[in-house]
């Protein structure tokens, strides 16, 4: 044996001592001296005993290095170094494989690198999760007519929110059958539904079926929109995978069946099934749940409401699906699919730019954050129906022939509530509301305002006024028949619809009265300044101008038209009631009543005489230059209602005149709505006959009754700088002869 780790101690090779040396470690101990010596001892350093037996002793130390020696330590010799070791030989099957393993794996990795990435970027701009609870919605107006019945509902219809268990299971089954029939199976994303639909719209070349689990919708439904790209497709997937993670599959069809949009502003099958049945979800039989089931695919397209025969073939495909499907057997489809569905229709008239018009107030009455309402209405429906019925006939009728293509009505009883609004020809085809939103010049259906204004500053019904020729710098206003009367009286002015003698009228008594007039009794819109206001150039809405008409058959007191007379939340607590109305007269009420005897002359013997009803009635006609509008406004006792007719590119209709098309809408209007009710004399006139003053003579000679005064005293020439032009250009009254272009500048 050697001794124990002997190469800390000497840095030499170690020399062998034989067995025969009788004191292996003597020279030790001479040869250890000095401070070392002293160092190993004062450590106590002990030797270890040799074990007895046959073991042989460790060979002794070699001996010590005499200290005078100069002579350098033997060095050590270096060690050889070792060969390289060769490689072992490869096959060529081996290193093939793998070199595809080490690439594989080097191309996964890059792979799922890549995907990540990918993930992380789409992933970026995913909505708040967190926020699926706070599902905003726009609330529900229900509206109805003045007896009550529903007309229209605007707005998210949410009915009660029920779970899969609660439904009947041919509900269920329905939906899942043409929708997602390995719901329970798949994890989100069903890749046989995918690749299926993927190979059937190749092979029809077009998009027939899509490959969107129930989970799928729902996430699009709660997160994203319905934008078509396939970063929504992506993110969608995405989603779909966070909701079969979080939620159960119960959990997830009941979302779905409670939150997915099926027609008619209706949101889940409960708020579906009460809007189409009359009835809530838990009670549909087959077939109605095949409906139901059958408005996923396209809610308007098969809306039983609207197209019943497309609803009962598609709902026919779903019950075969469910046969297919082994959730109803043979016998049960057939005897459900020959019932043809009876949905609830929407009773009474369209009414939809009525209801729009309503929608649109509610705000103002209950704030913007209201729940879902209930509004009655003033709207009568039959009055309704007649007025759509009545424009559209004369529109395909004789307005075709003319070049009208589209017209407005409005009905108003005295005190303002509205009873009939249709806006257009066709809703759906354009649901521009041209009753209250289409700003149009009313031409001479606003002369009732200068008239009324002239009888506020003095004068008379019968007083006279020149009809005669006029320019004024570059304008010449005319008549539109051409003709000049002279001297007649303001009553035979209106009637025929004199413009020389309506700008007279305006520049005695001035614009400023006549805009103070207007706009007290309900005109909103601005109103020019210059003497052209007198042939009514400035914009207004045929529902102003309807208010307006129907303050003066208020005997002067304006109205504000109003259709909403009260509103409920679902629970039956009224939220707004009208609480009666009116306001005190803006104009004398005897002028008022005046006023509404000159405009009885209008059908009388005016221009109106083609509108004349069975019964006591005041109006006014209105033509706009090159016949871009053509108005007919008017009252009898117990209702106000105007008619526009026109183009709304502006373009010219065939010499349509107020005094024709529009008069006779008008009049067929006023007759189905008077259908039944009893002729009643005009507002303060008790009965009496209308102001009916016969044209004066051909010399100027006024009719016989009470002299009028003279304007002038009546009136003090307004100062204005119009006015002095005028007095200048008459040389202080009389009326210049100068040659008129009857064909330019003339309004009716």
């Amino acid at each position: 044996m050697t001794a124990d780790r002997p190469d800390q101690l000497f840095a030499g090779p170690r020399p062998v001592h034989s067995q025969d040396d009788p004191k292996p470690f003597g020279s030790l101990s001479g040869t250890l001296s000095g401070p070392l010596s002293a160092k190993l001892s004062g450590k106590g350093l002990s030797l270890p005993k040799l074990p007895r037996g046959k073991a042989k002793p460790p060979p002794p130390p070699p001996p010590a290095r005499p200290p005078s020696s100069s002579r350098p330590p033997p060095s050590k010799p270096p060690k050889r170094p070792a060969p390289p070791k060769r490689p072992a030989p490869r096959g060529n099957g081996g290193g093939w494989l793998r070199g595809l393993v080490h690439w594989g794996l080097v191309a996964a990795i890059w792979c799922g690198v890549g995907l990540g990435a990918v993930l992380a970027w789409f992933a970026l701009d995913l909505p708040d999760i967190s926020k699926v609870a706070q599902f905003e919605r726009r609330a529900s107006v229900t509206v109805l007519a003045a007896d009550g019945t529903e007309f229209a509902r605007f707005g998210d219809l949410h009915g009660t929110t029920l779970g899969v268990s609660d439904l009947p299971p041919h509900l269920v089954n329905a939906v899942l059958a043409i929708e997602d029939r390995r719901f329970y199976s798949h994890f989100g994303i069903d890749p046989i539904g995918l690749m299926r639909a993927v190979y059937v719209n190749w092979r029809t070349g077009r998009a027939v079926q899509g490959g969107s689990t129930i989970t799928q919708q729902l996430a699009k439904n709660l997160f994203l929109t319905a934008e078509k790209s396939l970063k929504r497709k992506i993110q969608e997937a995405m989603l779909a995978l966070w909701l079969e993670h979080r939620f159960t599959k119960d959990q997830i069809l009941t979302a779905y069946l409670n939150r997915v949009y099926l027609g008619a502003g209706t949101f889940g099958v409960d708020a579906a099934s009460r809007t189409y049945f009359g009835k809530p979800a838990t009670q549909v039989d087959l077939r109605e749940s095949a409906v139901l089931a059958a408005l996923l695919k396209a809610p308007s397209r098969y809306a039983p409401t609207s197209n019943p025969d497309e609803s009962a073939v598609r709902a026919r495909i779903v019950m075969a699906a469910m046969v297919d499907a082994g959730f109803i057997t043979t016998q049960q489809l057939e005897a459900a699919r020959d019932a043809p569905p009876a949905p609830r229709r929407k009773p009474g008239g369209d009414g939809r730019y009525f209801a729009d018009w309503v929608t649109d107030l509610v705000s103002g009455f209950v704030g913007p954050e209201h729940g879902d309402v209930i509004v009655r209405t003033t709207l009568d429906l039959k009055m309704q129906r007649a007025a759509e019925q009545r424009l559209e006939a004369l529109l395909s009728g004789p307005g075709a022939a003319a070049n009208v293509r589209q017209g407005a009505l409005v009905a108003m009883s005295p005190d303002g509530a509205v009873r009939a609004l249709v806006g257009g020809r066709d809703y759906d085809g354009s649901e521009y509301n041209r009753a209250t939103q289409a700003m149009r010049q009313p031409g001479s259906a606003f002369k009732p305002f200068v008239y009324l204004a002239g009888l506020e500053a003095g004068w008379a019904p019968d007083s006279l006024i020149e009809d005669a020729p006029l320019q004024i710098g570059d304008w010449s206003p005319g008549n539109y028949d051409g003709k000049f009367r002279g001297n007649i009286t303001l009553a035979t002015a209106l009637a025929h619809s004199s413009n020389t003698a309506t700008v007279r009228l305006t520049d005695r008594i001035g614009t400023d009265r006549i805009r103070r007039v207007a706009a007290g009794l309900g005109i909103a819109a601005p109103l020019t300044k210059d003497l052209s206001l007198a042939l009514g150039t400035s914009e207004v809405t045929l529902l102003e101008l309807v208010r307006a008409y129907a303050g003066i058959a208020n005997r002067g007191a304006p109205v504000w038209g109003y259709a909403i007379s009260e509103i409920k939340n679902r629970d039956g607590t009224v939220l707004y009631r009208r609480q009666g109305g009116g306001s005190a007269a803006v104009v004398d009420p005897v002028h008022a009543v005046q006023l509404s005897r000159m405009m009885a002359g209008v059908m009388e013997f005016g221009t109106g005489k083609g509108a004349r009803l069975d019964r006591p009635a005041a109006a006014k006609s209105g033509t706009t230059q090159d016949y871009h509008d053509a108005w007919f406004v008017g009252f009898t006792a117990d209702l106000v209602a105007g008619v526009w007719l026109g183009n709304d590119n502006n373009e010219a209709m065939r010499k349509v005149t107020g005094g024709t098309l529009p008069a006779k809408l008008w009049q067929g209007f006023m007759m189905d709505a008077h259908a039944g009710k009893p002729p009643r004399p005009l507002p303060g006139l008790d009965g009496a006959p209308a102001w009916a003053v016969p044209v004066a003579s051909a010399d100027g000679a006024r009719p016989a009754g009470p002299a009028p005064a003279a304007p002038a005293a009546h009136a003090p020439r307004a100062d204005s700088g119009i006015g002095s032009l005028i007095d200048k250009l008459a040389g202080g009254g009389s009326a210049p002869k100068v040659q008129y272009d009857y064909g330019h500048n003339s309004v009716r």
